[in-house]
């Protein structure tokens, strides 16, 4: 089980950009698929961005696709997930979840592999 820290998060008017970042504590995610999920209040967490273990396939949300990228630096330490054009309704808490070996389909429906992080929180003003 690896633990993840989620930063990044802050208050942005409507149209514009954050970077997301996702690290694991004290290891590298090499092995490791990385997802996005966020939780608005009084609404269930959904799925936002996956990317498999082998950094070479991504999976997203239709709500999402054409504005957010996710993306892993070369040191695979790192999972970042750049959001743009950024809409009111993408106003939630983010987290990331890992999850080793798995592909970045799987990733969106399984979540976490143990329990999830504390989260960064994205506000978007109209």
């Amino acid at each position: 089980q690896v633990q993840v820290v989620e930063s990044g998060g802050g208050l942005v008017q409507a149209g514009g950009s954050l970077r997301l970042s996702c690290a694991a504590s004290g290891r590298t995610l090499s092995s490791y698929a990385v997802g996005w999920f966020r939780q608005a209040p009084g609404k269930e967490r959904e799925f936002v961005a996956a990317l498999s273990w082998s950094g070479s396939s991504t999976h997203y949300a239709d709500s999402v696709k054409g504005r957010i990228t996710i993306s892993r630096d070369n040191a695979k330490t790192t999972v970042f997930l750049q959001m743009n054009s950024l809409k009111p309704e993408d106003a939630a808490v983010y987290y990331c979840a890992a999850r080793p070996f798995t592909s970045a389909q799987a990733m969106a429906v399984m979540g976490p592999f143990g329990s999830w992080g504390q989260g960064t929180q994205v506000t978007v003003s109209s």
